[in-house]
């Protein structure tokens, strides 16, 4: 399944002004709501910190993960922040996160959702993409960036 069919533009937010972990999540979930998807924010949030404390979804360098299961959901959603000043989100390596991508699927979705959470992960490897999403503008370029590194990786 590819991201592009996963993924809007409007649940792109790409100046988060979150100073820590739960801050970040709740502008998440507040982005993906605006950008037209239909949840109970307090129970998104619920799952996600449930998720949080079996360990940090901040990966290292950067880089954070957020992902959960829910129950209303109909199909995976994936979404984007970035933070130029930096998240204290307990990450692995112990530094801020600046690039987040949440992950939500419904309950009986457990192969697709890991093979996103695969995909996103393997994207993430690679220096230049993480740069490339530091330093775009818009929405829509950081959309463009993201959907042209998951067709290099493809590739």
């Amino acid at each position: 399944m590819q991201l592009e069919q996963l993924f809007k533009i409007e649940y792109i937010n790409a100046d988060l002004s979150a100073r820590n972990k739960e801050e970040a999540l709740l502008e998440m979930v507040d982005t993906i709501i605006r950008g037209g998807l239909k949840l109970e924010k307090s129970s998104v949030l619920e799952i996600l910190k449930q998720r949080e404390s079996l360990g940090s979804t901040g990966i290292g360098e950067g880089v954070a993960i957020p992902h959960g299961k829910i129950s209303d959901l109909k199909e995976i959603v994936v979404a984007f922040g970035r933070s130029s000043n930096g998240i204290m989100y307990d990450a692995l390596d112990g530094k801020p996160v600046h690039l987040l991508f949440l992950l939500l699927a419904p309950e009986n979705s457990a192969g697709q959702h890991l093979k996103i959470l695969a995909k996103i992960s393997k994207m993430l490897k690679e220096p230049n993409f993480r740069k490339k999403l530091l330093k775009a503008g818009a929405q829509s370029d950081l959309y463009k960036v993201i959907i042209e590194q998951e067709d290099a990786c493809v590739a």
